[in-house]
């Protein structure tokens, strides 16, 4: 019999705990609760849950509520969901000293929001447009001065570096 750990639908999954930035931990130690995965939320939930766990450093667990929204909501908006993903990734890997990885994923996911190359930008944000509130050209600006003082040797802090993903409070809301 395979010793390994399943889901409930027998799929491989490692029963060992997580820390915040979803890195395993020894088994028995105390972890981080996992991000539970395909729940279908509203835009404007999604947004608020990967804040909330932006905010308190889990930008791996982030990720998780992005790509949910990405699997689940209208084909057209994958591709906007899919870049904050990987800017959660990249954040994740900068903040566990992944230089390369992070600098990457970063650059990647600004690429993908600004729509750099192709013409069109995720979601259909051409123009740095803001779809459901997200700042678009606030975290394009922001991904990007990261990636770089990642792969200058800035030691990154999940927390403290976390993106505001729709205007600074006390700014209205783009239209």
């Amino acid at each position: 019999m395979n010793g390994r750990d399943r889901d409930t639908e027998g799929r491989a999954r490692s029963a060992r705990p997580r820390d915040g930035l979803g890195r395993p931990l020894a088994y028995g130690e105390a972890g981080v609760e996992r991000q539970p995965e395909g729940v279908v939320r509203t835009p404007a939930e999604t947004v608020e849950q990967a804040q909330r766990l932006l905010d308190a450093g889990m930008p791996f667990h982030a990720h998780e509520v992005f790509e949910d929204a990405w699997k689940s909501g209208p084909a057209a908006e994958a591709a906007l969901w899919r870049a904050l993903a990987q800017l959660a990734v990249g954040l994740t890997h900068a903040a566990r000293g992944n230089a390369v990885g992070g600098a990457r994923l970063l650059r990647r996911g600004a690429t993908a929001l600004a729509g750099d190359g192709d013409g069109d930008a995720a979601g259909g944000t051409s123009g740095g447009g803001a779809p459901y509130g997200i700042d678009v050209a606030g975290l394009v600006r922001w991904a990007r001065e990261l990636a770089g003082r990642v792969e200058a040797g800035a030691a990154v802090d999940a927390a403290a570096e976390a993106p505001r993903l729709g205007p600074p409070p006390g700014r209205p809301k783009p239209l």
